[in-house]
């Protein structure tokens, strides 16, 4: 089903967003379409102010493939001025008024928008932040006037959706007609949208959801039901007031992000409280663990479908769903969030270092590709080609790399993994296997650090403490007044990652925050997350604050982790220097006879066979524990995995080898050629990898 036939009803194919909405407007006009508190339009008037906010705007100078910021509050009106941008055959950009001024200022000028659409009380910070021409619809009367429509093709950009933000300054994706109808079919098929439903619209004016939102209610015959108060901007909003507005607004559909999701199931769960008549519940815009997904399907019962959505801004908000419905509680869920799959016209694939598709069960990157495909980044060339790539594989020869990791299962369901974001350095011109073994290990160390009993949230990310330092850290929120958070902190908690993990992967030092610090998009803030105190300064069960970019938080654990894994390291090579002196008379009886040795020089040959079985340990431990130290410094893979070895051979050869010789004839040349080439050769070219190891520079890291 394609989104030119979507929605004919003997009516003329729909190929714009806005004819869609007309659509709704000539099948039932007295229908309500937007409410937002005691105001609301019906589709007839909602039709007919946008057609009159069209004409004026053309008026004003915005002609056909320009661009209009559409900066209102919550209200109908934004949803008059987002369709009157689109009539005139414009691109609405949404910016909310009430964001900082950097943002807005970054906005406007990427933009450059032909006209801002925005009320009076505005005024003044959008025309400091850089919006020229202002058209305040609080102050016109608007009146019918001739207006010629122009043409508009499915191709043409409908909207630039500028993303979050979450790894630097938010860039503009140029999503066309076609992508949004491509997005609002699948969401119709996947989700049962009907003009029975009554949508709920939670999120802010600037992100991707809520022109989802309002394309879901709208492009159906629905009612969107706009909250009063911001969820998503709000920190002081009351969450409380949700489940009422929802009982009393007959909501049948609506969409969180996971922060508001797990505000959400706490309230229900200290209320025993439900949400009545809602049929279908998404969750999206950042990592949602399975056990969360069905603690929430358990609370709301059968009645309600809990979903949990992966999609990025660039491939038109939505591009996976995964559904609990009916699935009882699986071993590990604590650890794992699944991501499920593709909505209808929309493929996902999996790909390796090499941009070709892996097998299921290998972590990639996903890429993203089908109709919800957006054309790229404004002003941004060199992005869109480095994201949007060719592909052979894929039936249009194009997909959006995501620069988040995930794995596809043998039943073909997508589990994500983590953002690249997560460690230092990022996916694109890094998109070797080091960053998807760095993501994996911080994913694990994340799903085991939730898992303890006493850890309501958490997070593990890479941090750089000084320049050219990678350092894993782990962040937990402690159970408020649970018996099992009593005496819980960042060393303990490293101790227990220490036993879980096995002693592989495991964070610096664990910091107890009392809560993680939030975007605007209420996804986790890297920069602003305390670090944790260098390890000269943290006692054994240290809990002292760490340095921090901004914020604070206790740190426990600093050097923890490390003197556990020294403690193990130093046993290993203690066992491996036993294990070479029991069996040298073993393997190589007669080699360390020292009969032969006049008796000045037996103290330096024995130390000489100490030192060879000391290094033969002190290899065995490197080639058990030493791999994580060597990614750390930021080279290649391969180039990390044969310095690891190489390094591992360095030491454990003289043991094999300084017997061997010392057992062989100095005229048996073809034992001393095999012994030179088994041993000698390869110690040369092991030395040769340590030096180029030390002499390539770490990978530079992206700010």
């Amino acid at each position: 089903m394609t989104a030119e036939s979507m929605t004919t009803d003997g009516e003329r194919t729909t190929t714009t967003l806005h004819e869609l909405v007309e659509r709704q407007a000539r099948r039932a006009p007295e229908a309500v379409a937007v409410r937002c508190g005691d105001d609301e339009l019906t589709y007839g008037e909602l039709d007919a102010r946008a057609d009159r906010l069209a004409a004026h705007l053309a008026g004003r100078g915005l002609a056909p493939g320009g661009r209009a910021a559409v900066a209102l509050g919550r209200g109908t009106g934004v949803y008059v001025a987002l369709l009157a941008v689109l009539k005139a055959g414009a691109a609405f950009v949404p910016l909310e008024p009430t964001a900082p001024d950097a943002l807005l200022r970054h906005v406007l000028s990427d933009a450059s928008p032909d006209l801002v659409v925005t009320e009076a009380r505005h005024r003044v910070r959008l025309a400091d932040a850089g919006g020229a021409r202002l058209v305040c619809i609080d102050e016109l009367t608007l009146t019918q006037r001739e207006f010629v429509r122009p043409e508009i093709s499915p191709g043409d950009v409908a909207g630039v959706f500028y993303t979050s933000g979450s790894t630097g300054l938010p860039t503009g994706a140029l999503v066309e007609h076609r992508n949004l109808l491509a997005a609002y079919a699948g969401w119709r098929e996947v989700y049962g949208l009907s003009p029975e439903d009554r949508i709920l619209q939670t999120a802010s004016l600037e992100f991707d959801v809520f022109t989802a939102d309002w394309v879901r209610a709208l492009g159906t015959g629905a009612t969107l039901v706009v909250t009063t108060f911001n969820l998503t901007l709000d920190r002081t909003a009351d969450l409380a007031a949700l489940p009422a507005l929802v009982a009393e607004e007959r909501i049948t559909v609506m969409e969180l992000n996971v922060r508001t999701a797990r505000r959400l199931t706490a309230l229900l769960t200290a209320t025993n409280g439900s949400l009545p008549g809602v049929r279908l519940l998404t969750v999206g815009a950042e990592k949602w663990y399975l056990d969360e997904q069905l603690g929430l399907q358990r609370l709301l019962g059968e009645g309600t479908r809990v979903l949990n959505v992966y999609g990025l801004a660039e491939a038109t908000v939505d591009s996976t769903y995964f559904e609990v419905r009916g699935a009882a509680a699986a071993e590990g869920a604590e650890r794992v969030s699944l991501v499920g799959r593709p909505f209808p016209g929309t493929r996902v694939y999996v790909l390796g270092p090499h941009d070709t598709p892996v097998a299921p069960g290998r972590v990639g990157e996903i890429a993203i590709a089908g109709g919800g495909l957006s054309r790229g980044y404004l002003n941004r060339p060199v992005d869109t080609a480095r994201r949007f790539v060719r592909a052979d594989f894929d039936p249009d020869g194009r997909v959006l790399l995501t620069g988040d990791l995930g794995l596809l299962r043998a039943d073909g369901v997508l589990e994500f993994i983590g953002r690249a974001s997560t460690v230092v350095g990022s996916v694109g011109a890094d998109r070797a296997t080091s960053v998807a073994t760095r993501v994996k290990a911080a994913a694990r160390a994340e799903g085991a650090l939730r898992a303890h009993p006493a850890v309501q949230e958490a997070a593990v990310v890479e941090v750089e403490p000084r320049p050219g330092q990678r350092v894993m850290v782990g962040y937990a929120v402690p159970v408020q007044g649970a018996p099992e958070a009593a005496g819980v902190d960042g060393w303990s908690l490293t101790q227990y990652l220490l036993a879980e993990l096995k002693g592989f992967s495991v964070p610096a030092a664990v910091v107890s925050v009392p809560e993680l610090p939030r975007t605007r998009a209420g996804k986790l803030d890297r920069s602003k997350l305390p670090l944790p105190a260098p390890p000269e300064h943290t006692g054994p069960r240290s809990v002292k604050a760490g340095g921090s970019r901004k914020g604070g938080g206790k740190a426990g654990g600093g050097g923890s982790a490390a003197d556990a894994t020294g403690c193990l390291a130093g046993f290993i090579v203690v066992f491996g220097a036993l294990f070479a002196w029991l069996f040298t008379h073993v393997f190589f009886k007669g080699a360390t006879d020292l009969w032969g040795v006049p008796d000045a020089y037996h103290f330096w040959f024995s130390l000489l066979y100490l030192c060879e079985n000391l290094a033969f340990g002190t290899g065995v431990a490197f080639l058990l524990l030493g791999f994580p130290s060597i990614l750390r410094q930021g080279r290649s893979y391969r180039l990390s995995l044969l310095t690891h070895f190489s390094v591992f051979w360095l030491l454990a050869s003289w043991w094999p080898q300084d017997n061997l010789y010392r057992l062989t004839s100095a005229t048996d040349w073809t034992r001393e050629a095999v012994l030179v080439y088994v041993f000698n050769i390869p110690l040369m070219l092991a030395a040769v990898v340590v030096v180029t190891f030390l002499l390539r520079k770490p990978k530079t890291t992206k700010k």
